[in-house]
């Protein structure tokens, strides 16, 4: 369903990272959320109790960046998403930021 992958940390704690396609049909880009747990079922069981439910991860095409990495382990929630850049588009002058996991399910309610 979507590219995907994870990355084992020192501790035995795993990040996850996914990209998914946007939640609302406005736009065409995608998101990219990243997960802290203690292992790949967690991550993906924590997704699918906020309601994405058709979430798999399969294969490790691509794994979260060191960036991404530190951004979800500084992240109270451990739990961020942000849109997924469009490779046709040059990228804007600054990056996007991490937002909560929060923002992204109250905008897709609305």
């Amino acid at each position: 369903m979507a590219a995907g992958g994870f990355c084992r940390l020192p501790n035995g704690r795993v990040v996850v990272a996914l990209n998914l396609p946007s939640p609302t049909d406005l736009d065409s880009t995608g998101v990219r959320v990243l997960v802290h747990a203690h292992n790949r079922a967690r991550a993906l069981t924590r997704l699918r109790n906020l309601g994405l439910r058709a979430i798999y991860l399969r294969g490790n095409a691509a794994p979260p960046t060191p960036d991404e990495i530190t951004a979800v382990l500084h992240h109270p929630d451990g739990l961020i998403w942000r849109t997924t850049p469009d490779t046709a588009v040059p990228p804007p002058t600054a990056p996007e930021l991490w937002r909560p996991i929060r923002s992204l399910l109250r905008g897709a309610a609305a």
